[in-house]
């Protein structure tokens, strides 16, 4: 899935460097190639793309100073490592990198220590989520640095202040998913939503973006060494499209795909028949369970669908392979301690009761 948002502006192409990197340049027609600096969308981007298209020279910016936060930054955006990032983490760590080289551009980046960064998380203690992704923001940034030997020493090195448990989604309870169900019937377009995001634990761009293209019919060999055919759906989830994400299809799912009129190139599509955005579609969910009488989002089911598959015993790994997680993630150890306390409660009551 591309990181670019379509239509393409016009006169722009693409180029992958040998490092990976992507860079874009303005050509209209034959003539002059003029690249293009900043991140697609970015405000750098978009002034030289302006000035580009209408005939003028954009003054050339002063070079940062090479001691500078805001050079370090400059080479970090420019490297393979910021390259590998989704578009969306592109989009989130600009907006703190942004903040950074206004604020404090200036400032050396020797300077800055462990107790510099606590400081930051400190000072975003009332907005956790906040703090945590801008740890996360400059632990990619000192990173890059230490292995590049810009720096000497990681100063986010084992900080972990501020940082939340969860993603701050609400986790969809059986109730509310109950509610939602008897609000949309098999059939509709709602239910449809629900049901792909409950038995795929896709995230919401990936699940809009689901159609008959990712299907695909494998053999599996099972316990007493039959084999059969099943269907699964192969996808390569945009946050980590590296990584090809097998799902087998569900009994339930396939139920209300057969029940349900399907978009032509997704599943679920607008009213005229094209495919959804992620944005569009999480704000269309987020109506569709506020008619239901439900808080929840496109998001919390995903993690309703970790849940699930905890408490039916799932390993780590298993959930790692379902919902596209690194190997060793702490978000699927989350779902599986939360499962296991809740059986060894069980268990303990069950002594207490003879």
């Amino acid at each position: 899935m591309s990181d670019m948002p379509r239509p393409r502006k016009p006169h722009l192409q693409k180029q992958t460097t040998r490092h990976g990197r992507v860079v874009w340049y303005f050509r209209r027609g034959h003539g002059k190639r003029i690249r293009m600096p900043g991140d697609y969308g970015s405000e750098e981007f978009n002034a030289a793309y302006e000035a580009a298209l209408s005939g003028q020279t954009l003054r050339a910016r002063r070079p940062a100073n090479s001691a500078s936060l805001t050079w370090l930054i400059e080479q970090y955006r420019q490297s393979a490592d910021w390259s590998r990032l989704s578009a969306t983490t592109h989009k989130q760590r600009n907006a703190i990198f942004d903040a950074l080289v206004k604020g404090k551009g200036e400032r050396a980046f020797s300077t800055i220590t462990r107790k510099t960064i606590q400081n930051s998380l400190d000072a975003r203690r009332e907005t956790p989520f906040a703090a945590a992704n801008f740890l996360k923001a400059m632990r990619g940034l000192f990173r890059w640095a230490f292995k590049a030997e810009h720096v000497e020493a990681d100063p986010t090195e084992g900080l972990s202040g501020g940082v939340p448990h969860t993603d701050g989604f609400h986790d969809w309870t059986e109730e509310e998913i109950a509610r939602f169900e008897d609000h949309w019937a098999v059939g509709t377009k709602q239910r449809l939503a629900l049901a792909i995001l409950l038995y795929t634990g896709l995230r919401r761009g990936d699940a809009a973006n689901l159609g008959r293209q990712h299907m695909k019919q494998v053999e599996v060999e099972e316990e007493a060494g039959v084999k059969r055919m099943i269907w699964v759906f192969r996808v390569r989830p945009e946050k980590t499209p590296k990584v090809l994400v097998e799902i087998p299809i569900h009994a339930a799912l396939q139920t209300v795909l057969d029940a349900t009129p399907l978009g032509n190139l997704t599943f679920i599509a607008t009213e005229g028949g094209k495919p959804y955005n992620k944005f569009s579609f999480g704000n269309w969910f987020r109506e569709q369970c506020d008619a239901a009488g439900c808080p929840g989002s496109a998001h919390g089911l995903r993690k309703a669908g970790a849940r699930r598959l905890a408490e039916l015993g799932a390993s780590e790994r298993e959930l790692n392979a379902i919902f596209g997680w690194a190997d060793g993630s702490k978000t699927s150890s989350i779902y599986t301690k939360n499962a296991d306390r809740a059986r060894l409660a069980r268990s303990a009551m069950r002594r207490m009761a003879g």
